[in-house]
């Protein structure tokens, strides 16, 4: 069976609410398809918002962020019964700029994962080497501690339905995107990787996603891998833009 593609924005630190309503409003009859699940995964101020205006389009918004614990004294942070509440259904969990600025872990992005799994949310798991762990031939090593990490105490139902977003660090926000051939290779080594830890059945079934400057012009060449299953779209998802990337066919 062939896996649907997902195709997620990451806003990561722009828009206000207001102008949240203005792209959602712009981009609803550009990213309108059923061949793909599209996901706009927004800054919190911004969520409940964005999910008004994109009632009754094709249109699911996610979380860029949230804690693992279920409430208490952790100010500032977002819980997962809060995201469930108004209805969220993915959230992005481990972005390399998480990891850089804000001193995210393997073990704490495992812990997100798990309580994401515990409250029907899906995680959409990232992991990528910088340019030094590229340049030295370690990618590989490095992704899959991460992937491993990411996925303890994970069952093979719940990694099913999970989201992996490849994002070389290297990629992100800098114009540079791996070649095709780099993105395939790597998502087809997570692919390679899920089968060990569980089996082939759960990786044939998992979604990997591409990221790192995604644009209209890159996406085609990307989606049409085999181990590619869309993107995870940082910049191009605040434009119209994202609308050519979501039909990339």
């Amino acid at each position: 069976m062939a896996r649907k593609k997902i195709i997620a924005g990451n806003w990561k630190m722009n828009m206000t609410p207001s102008q949240a309503v203005a792209l959602v409003n712009e981009l609803k009859p550009l990213v309108a398809t059923e061949e793909a699940d599209v996901v706009f995964c927004v800054p919190a101020i911004d969520i409940i918002p964005a999910m008004e205006a994109a009632k009754g389009s094709n249109i699911e918004i996610g979380a860029e962020n949230m804690y693992f614990e279920e409430k208490g004294a952790f100010t500032g942070e977002i819980s997962p019964e809060m995201l469930t509440d108004i209805g969220v259904k993915y959230v992005i969990i481990g972005h390399s700029e998480r990891r850089e600025y804000f001193a995210e872990t393997d073990e704490t992005v495992n812990k997100k994962v798990l309580k994401a799994f515990e409250h029907g949310i899906t995680p959409i798991i990232c992991c990528g080497e910088s340019l030094t762990q590229r340049e030295q031939g370690v990618t590989m090593d490095f992704i899959r501690q991460q992937i491993k990490i990411a996925f303890l105490g994970v069952t093979a139902e719940q990694a099913k339905t999970a989201v992996i977003a490849y994002e070389p660090i290297w990629a992100i926000g800098t114009g540079k995107t791996a070649t095709t051939e780099q993105a395939q290779e790597v998502c087809a080594g997570i692919r390679a990787c899920i089968a060990e830890i569980y089996d082939a059945e759960t990786a044939e079934a998992i979604r990997i996603q591409y990221g790192g400057s995604v644009n209209p012009a890159t996406a085609p060449d990307l989606f049409v891998q085999a181990d590619i299953d869309g993107g995870l779209v940082g910049g191009a998802s605040l434009k119209a833009d994202f609308g050519k990337i979501v039909n990339w066919k």
